[in-house]
Order: C-alpha cells, then structure tokens, then sequence
C-alpha cells in the first residue's frame, strides 16, 4: 500500500461500553449549557460506536470549543501591575583602616 493512502484512513479503536464495537470518527450535534442558554453546534467531531451507538466527543475539538466559549474570549489579558517602590540606594561607607 502507498503511504498516501495510509494518511487518509482515520484511526478505531474498541468501544470502552459494547466492548464488540469499533469507534468510528463522525460529526454530530452537540448540546450544552452556558449559564441560561443553550448552545448547539451541529457537525461536530465525536466517536461513534458502529454496535451500541456511545458517543464520546473529541477531547481536541472539546477544548477549543471551551477556549471560544470563555468569558475571557477575545479579551486582552494583562497582568496585574504593581505599584513600583523606591529602592533606597544605601551610601558605600568605608571602613575605618586599621594602623600598622
């Protein structure tokens, strides 16, 4: 086989429930909460059981949904500045030389 076609072949692994099963890559709708709304996304990429139909949805695709769905999206997060203190430069003072 050429390797060309080996890239395209998404990868399957057992099914954790069914344990017969093969999860397969398929896009799907996904529903969740954000404070009083609902939110859906529809062709999102999840695993998908061939036998018992578990859903388990990308973990890649989880965490950039929650970095877009973040209160803090698209803001400019500066650190907190802190006031700068004077540091006191203390005078040099030479000891005394000690007589031969």
């Amino acid at each position: 086989m050429a390797e060309s076609s080996l890239s395209n072949i998404d990868p399957v692994f057992p099914c954790r429930e069914c344990q017969a099963g093969h999860m397969h890559r398929d896009y799907i709708a996904y529903f969740t909460w954000l404070g009083d709304e609902l939110i859906s996304v529809p062709d999102f990429p999840a695993w998908v059981c061939d036998i018992c139909g578990r859903c388990e949805y990308d973990e890649n695709a989880l965490t950039r949904l929650t970095l877009l769905l973040s209160p803090n999206a698209g803001k400019t997060i500066a650190p907190a500045r802190l006031p700068r203190t004077k540091t006191r430069v203390k005078p040099k003072v030479q000891s005394p030389t000690q007589p031969d």
